[in-house]
């Protein structure tokens, strides 16, 4: 493993997790939960196998994953943060805060999954916590989904559908983005193409203020 060796706590974080695609397999575990080797290289287009294999080896001996045999009809390997790897959260999302601005425009070439914006969404706010729970579907043209769901002042997200949401967003990636990171006002992203059903006031919930 290549270091920098220096004794600073931000270096020796870097000796662990600054080599290229290895904070994105922490978000990919961080959005959804055990991972098969498969699962992996879906959400992480462009590595290449030897690559995500090399890099899970290395998050194993530093302790941040671990590895168990799933029992049939899985009955294949998965990957799970420890711990101390579920602790790099806060990082990720600061990062991604930091980001933000950087989504205005979206790269020609750039691919997208909707479970990407798990990150942004866990740190949004239930401005209305004495409501009723709601639970909010976000679809990415030619994506799969993702729930937001919030009860009881907490947001929690998972990917997948529930059979009846709350309101529903669906268009391309950076309409998406922009109103969930309060860039654009859902009434203009509309304008611009998002398609908003059901409750539209239930949005405005967790939007940034």
């Amino acid at each position: 493993m290549r270091t920098y060796g220096q004794y600073c706590g931000i270096a020796k974080a870097l000796d662990t997790i600054g080599d290229r695609w290895t904070l994105l397999i922490v978000r990919e575990l961080l959005a959804l939960g055990p991972c098969r080797h498969t699962d992996l290289r879906k959400g992480l287009p462009g590595i290449a196998s030897n690559l995500l294999v090399d890099r899970l080896r290395e998050l194993e001996q530093a302790g941040l994953i671990h590895r168990e045999a799933a029992p049939p009809p899985v009955a294949t390997t998965l990957f799970s943060l420890t711990e101390r790897g579920r602790a790099l959260e806060p990082v990720l999302q600061e990062l991604s805060r930091w980001g933000v601005p950087l989504l205005r425009e979206p790269g020609s070439n750039d691919t997208f999954r909707t479970h990407w914006l798990d990150m942004p969404a866990r740190a949004l706010t239930d401005h209305r916590p004495d409501e009723p729970a709601i639970a909010l579907q976000l679809h990415a043209d030619g994506n799969e989904d993702l729930v937001i769901e919030v009860k009881d002042g907490s947001v929690h997200t998972h990917a997948g559908r529930v059979d009846h949401p709350t309101a529903s967003l669906t268009g391309p990636p950076h309409l998406l983005a922009a109103t969930l990171l309060g860039e654009l006002d859902p009434s203009a992203a509309v304008q611009q193409g998002l398609r908003l059903s059901g409750d539209h006031e239930a949005i405005t919930r967790i939007l940034p203020r």
